[in-house]
């Protein structure tokens, strides 16, 4: 609960900040193709959706504040290694299909910074912060105790991509997001569009 509270506390104070810090306002939606992966190298992942909403906050031509919500669901998939009964049959050590599971069905929320060249039609961007992720998380495989989670866990954001158009209005890119505490990493590959608030 404390991880929340900090967090929800930084977005508030993004927020909030003084106006005369603030050169613009916008709002930038996202949505994309979701994904989770093991901290180990496993043969199993999760694939689904995401969606996002960011409220961007320009600081300066090169550096944007910006608080987010975001959606991710992912069901676990198996890679093509040993999605056949002859893979399963072969190694009688490599537990069953229906054991192996990774998945996360969560809310995020946080708040990160971006840095981007401040060029026009191509911005390359990267960005980091920090969150909570709040909903259910699987992480099964041979390799890791059975974690099996519902409720709130801290995570870090990291992203890269680009912004294109003359005011960057579109924007492609990668993101992830670090959830430590069930040794998985949650991310997306999406397309946003940049809605100006005057």
């Amino acid at each position: 609960m404390r991880k929340l509270i900090l967090v929800l506390f930084a977005v508030f104070i993004c927020y909030n900040m003084n106006a005369q810090f603030i050169k613009e306002k916008a709002i930038n939606v996202s949505i994309g193709f979701g994904y989770a992966f093991p901290f180990e190298d496993v043969e199993v992942n999760g694939v689904g959706g995401y969606a996002s909403g960011e409220y961007i906050l320009k600081i300066k031509s090169w550096l944007d504040l910006k608080p987010y919500v975001g959606l991710i669901f992912t069901k676990s998939e198996l890679t093509d290694k040993y999605n056949s009964e002859d893979a399963f049959n072969s190694n009688p050590n490599i537990p069953k299909e229906s054991d192996l599971k990774l998945s996360t069905n969560a809310l995020l929320l946080g708040g990160k910074i971006r840095i981007k060249a401040p060029i026009p039609y191509f911005a390359p961007y990267f960005e980091i912060g920090i969150g909570t992720s709040i909903g259910s998380f699987k992480n099964v495989t041979y390799l890791n105790n059975i974690i099996d989670k519902n409720g709130v866990i801290l995570h870090i954001p990291i992203a890269f991509g680009v912004e294109l158009g003359k005011k960057h209005n579109f924007d492609i890119g990668f993101s992830y997001y670090l959830q430590p505490s069930v040794r998985q990493t949650v991310g997306a590959a999406a397309i946003g569009l940049k809605i100006p608030i005057n």
